[in-house]
């Protein structure tokens, strides 16, 4: 998901954008330890779209804020 496809969302569409993230992260480190994934790029672009979203946010409450 592009960033500009995030700053169309709501905060509660990122919120739950960002629980349904950190449960793919969850599985992904489940897989990793039990050696189903293969590819482990995957835990990074999760990560990435994480931090992305956690971004936005917090810019988002600065801006009220003000």
């Amino acid at each position: 998901m592009t960033i500009k496809e995030l700053r169309t969302k709501s905060d509660a569409e990122l919120l739950k954008d960002l629980a349904g993230l950190r449960e793919k992260q969850r599985e992904l480190r489940f897989k990793i330890h039990s050696q189903e994934l293969k590819n482990t790029s995957e835990v990074r672009v999760a990560r990435k779209e994480a931090a992305q979203i956690l971004t936005l946010l917090s810019q988002r409450s600065q801006e009220d804020a003000k």
